[in-house]
């Protein structure tokens, strides 16, 4: 398989899902910044320009941090990245959902693509600060979902893979994390899969 990912993006759970599975896969760096996303021969791939991308091995891509995550949880179940119930995996879906959509999709992605949502440079601030707001908000609720858990759903899941990247990004930006939040991350960090994955990536 190849991986198109770009090193301390949403991509990095990804990475760590692949990691913790063990899989053989080939990693390919798309440089944003440099517009790498928006090349023919990356559009080829992904034609929504964004990542990441996963080239399976029949040479079908899949793209968005979820339907990925799913897949591979779906795929190699003796990994037990979902639960095993109808109603925990859909927990495990509706926390994924939640960060990927909102935390990342709605908050963070104001504060690092702020003129995706204002032409006006005279509004970026205020961008920002709305972005802000909709991450911490975000991780209060996510603080409320881990209480008296270790993970997301009592086990490392791929809900844990998603809710790490951007934990992750709150902990460069200097974005205080609450109780349980805070507790999760490090307990990620610790985790050996996750140290080599940073390391890999140029983190640690």
């Amino acid at each position: 398989m190849k991986l198109y990912m770009t090193p301390g993006s949403c991509s990095t759970g990804i990475h760590i899902l692949l990691e913790e599975l063990d899989l053989a896969f080939e990693a390919y760096i798309v440089n944003l910044p440099a517009g790498d996303h928006t090349q023919p021969d990356y559009l080829a791939i992904n034609p929504k320009s964004s990542i990441p991308a996963l080239v399976r091995d029949d040479g079908s891509a899949l793209t968005e941090f979820q339907a990925i995550a799913w897949w591979l949880a779906r795929s190699y179940p003796r990994a037990k990245l979902l639960p095993g119930d109808a109603d925990g995996e859909a927990r495990v879906i509706e926390a994924m959902d939640y960060v990927v959509g909102t935390i990342h999709g709605q908050g963070f992605a104001r504060i690092f693509t702020t003129d995706t949502f204002t032409p006006n440079p005279a509004d970026h601030d205020a961008v920002k600060a709305r972005g802000r707001e909709i991450v911490e908000r975000g991780f209060v609720i996510m603080n409320a979902a881990l209480a008296g858990k270790e993970y997301v759903a009592g086990h490392f899941s791929i809900a844990d893979a998603a809710l790490f990247y951007v934990e992750f990004w709150a902990d460069k930006l200097s974005i205080d994390l609450p109780k349980h939040c805070r507790a999760h991350y490090q307990r990620m960090l610790a985790r050996p899969v996750v140290q080599r994955v940073l390391r890999e990536e140029g983190y640690r």
